[in-house]
C-alpha cells in the first residue's frame, strides 16, 4: 500500500473556498507565520477516503478478529455503550458548566452518573468509596501508591518497601517505585503460588503494602489469599488489589471481603469500554473506609435536597490527579454496561470467561508445555519450550497466527515462564471462534515438528514481513522523502 505522500497529484484538491463576504482578519505577527509552505500531499476527497479506509482494513481489532491477548483482556465492546456515550446531553456538555445555579442544572445528569458508578463499583468490589479520576490502570496504581503513602504518613509511620510477587502485573513495581518505595520481589513456588516462606521472611514493619494481581498473571487464583492478607495486616501493611484480572472474579468474590484495602479497576478489562491504547482509558481506585479521607479531590456528593455537587473539602486528600473528572465518556460506557448486564449478567461474565480459558487449556495442553498443570481462571499460560527445541519460538508462533487471521496471544510474559504464550479468550468469544483458534495452534505444533521453516518464515501475507526488530526499534526510518 502506498504512503499518502506517494498519492500526491499536484494541483488536486478536495475542497474549494467561495469568495469571502467578511473583512479580512489581521494576519498573525510574522514570528508566528510559516517561512515556507507545508509539505502536504494534494489529494481529492475520494483519494483521502479510500486511503484511510484501506489503511483501517489493515488494523487488527476486536471488531474484526479474535484478540486473545493475555492479561490485557481484549473483549468485544457492545455498541450500545458507544451510543449512550454519544448522547448529546453528555457529549456536548462543557466541563466547566456550573454545577447547581442557573444553567448548571444541566450538569446534574452527568454528576449523577459519576455518583451512581462510584456506588456500583463499591458494591461490586466490597470497597467503601471510589475515585473515578485515574485515566488508565497504571495511573490508578500510582494513585493507589500515593494513597498508601498518605495513609502511613498520617500515622507517623515511615515505611519504605512494597512487596510485589513475580507473578504480578508488570506495572506494579514501577507504580510503587514512582511513589518513592523500594520493591521486594517474592518468587513463585513450584506449585504456581507465591512462595509463602519467602513472603514471611520479607514481611516486616518496614513494608508499606503488598501489591497482588489476583488471579495472578499465570491465571491462577491463590487459595491462601486470606492468610496472605492477614499476615500483611498483622505487620501493619496494606493490601493492594491489582484489578487487571477482576474479570475472573466478577460477582463471585469481592476484593474487599478477602482482605484487600484498596484496588484499581481497568474498566476496559472488566466493564466493556475501549482498551486504552494511549487513551482514552480509565482506572478507578476503590478504598476501604480507613483510606477514604485521602482520596483525590474533587468528590461527587449527594446533597440533602437530592442534587449532586463536587466537594473539595477533604483536607487530607492527596489532591488532584487528573484534569476535570477523568475520562467521562469511558466512565459513562462502563456505567451503561453494568446497568445493562445487572447482577446476574456480571456473574455470568466471569463464569464464561473462566470456562473459555479452561476450554483452551484442556484442548491445548497435549501440544504445548503447561508450566503449572492446574485449572486456570480467566487466562492460561503455556510455554513453547517443546517447539523451541526445533527452532520454533513464541515469536514465530505469533507471526504465523497473524498470517492465519488471529491476533497472537501475549508472548514472553509473564517472564517467569520461558517462551510464554499467555491466552485470554474472554467471555465474548463463541466456541466456534475458540475452536478455530485452537485448531491453528495445533497445526502450528505439528508444523514445528515436521516443517519448522513453515512457521519461522511467517508472516507471508502482511504488508511488512520479517524485520530486524532490534534495528527497527533503534534506527526507525519514519520520514518519507520526496523522490
Amino acid at each position: 500500500m502506498k504512503l499518502i505522500f506517494e498519492e500526491d497529484k499536484e494541483g488536486r484538491q478536495g475542497f474549494s473556498y467561495g469568495a469571502s463576504d467578511v473583512p479580512a482578519a489581521k494576519p498573525l505577527p510574522e514570528k508566528y507565520r510559516r517561512k515556507e509552505q507545508a509539505s502536504l500531499p494534494s489529494l481529492s476527497e475520494l483519494d483521502v477516503v479510500r486511503h484511510f479506509t484501506n489503511l483501517s482494513r489493515l488494523n487488527f481489532s476486536v471488531d474484526t478478529n479474535f484478540y486473545p491477548l493475555g492479561s490485557c483482556t481484549m473483549k468485544y465492546n457492545p455498541k450500545f455503550t458507544e451510543r449512550v456515550a454519544a448522547f448529546e446531553g453528555f457529549s456536548q456538555m462543557h466541563p466547566l458548566l456550573p454545577q447547581l445555579s442557573g444553567g448548571g442544572m444541566l450538569a446534574q445528569g452527568s454528576l449523577e452518573v459519576l455518583y451512581g458508578l462510584e456506588k456500583l463499583l463499591s458494591e461490586i468490589t466490597g470497597m467503601s468509596a471510589f475515585t473515578l479520576q485515574p485515566m488508565a490502570g497504571a495511573h490508578g496504581e500510582l494513585t493507589g501508591a500515593m494513597l498508601i503513602a498518605a495513609y502511613h504518613k498520617k500515622r507517623g509511620d515511615r515505611r519504605k518497601y512494597v512487596i510485589v510477587p513475580d507473578s504480578s502485573h508488570g506495572t506494579n513495581p514501577s507504580s510503587a517505585a514512582i511513589a518513592g518505595y523500594e520493591i521486594k520481589v517474592i518468587p513463585t513456588g513450584p506449585d504456581g503460588y507465591m512462595d509463602l516462606e519467602e513472603y514471611r521472611k520479607n514481611l516486616n514493619t518496614d513494608v508499606a503494602a503488598v501489591m497482588l494481581t489476583c488471579p495472578d498473571t499465570l491465571g491462577i487464583f491463590n487459595p491462601r489469599i486470606k492468610e496472605i492478607a492477614d499476615m500483611a495486616h498483622a505487620a501493619g501493611a496494606l493490601m493492594y488489589y491489582d484489578g487487571a484480572n477482576l474479570n475472573a472474579l466478577l460477582g463471585k468474590a469481592r476484593p474487599g471481603d478477602i482482605g484487600f484495602d484498596l484496588m484499581h479497576i481497568n474498566l476496559h478489562k472488566t466493564f466493556g469500554t475501549p482498551h486504552g491504547g494511549g487513551g482514552p482509558g480509565a482506572g478507578p481506585v476503590g478504598v476501604s473506609s480507613a483510606l477514604e479521607p485521602f482520596l483525590p479531590i474533587s468528590r461527587v456528593i449527594r446533597r440533602a435536597d437530592g442534587t449532586f455537587a463536587l466537594d473539595y473539602n477533604y483536607p487530607e486528600s492527596i489532591g488532584y490527579i487528573a484534569p476535570f473528572y477523568g475520562n467521562f465518556g469511558v466512565l459513562l460506557k462502563a456505567y451503561a454496561y453494568i446497568l445493562a448486564l445487572g447482577k446476574e449478567g456480571l456473574i455470568r461474565t466471569a463464569e464464561i470467561a473462566v470456562l473459555n480459558a479452561n476450554y483452551c487449556l484442556a484442548r491445548l495442553k497435549k501440544y504445548y508445555e503447561l508450566p503449572f498443570d492446574k485449572a486456570c481462571m480467566h487466562e492460561c499460560v503455556f510455554s513453547a519450550s517443546k517447539q523451541s527445541e526445533n527452532g520454533v519460538h513464541a515469536l514465530d508462533i505469533a507471526k504465523y497466527l497473524i498470517d492465519r487471521g488471529f491476533h497472537p496471544p501475549t508472548i514472553y510474559f509473564p517472564m517467569i515462564v520461558k517462551e510464554a504464550l499467555m491466552i485470554e479468550p474472554t467471555e465474548t468469544e463463541s466456541k466456534e471462534t475458540l475452536d478455530a483458534f485452537i485448531d491453528i495452534m495445533i497445526e502450528i505444533a505439528a508444523l514445528a515438528k515436521d516443517d519448522p521453516s513453515a512457521v519461522t518464515r511467517a508472516p507471508l501475507n502482511t504488508p511488512v514481513k520479517r524485520l530486524d526488530e532490534t534495528r527497527a526499534a533503534r534506527q526507525p526510518d519514519l520520514r518519507w522523502k520526496r523522490p
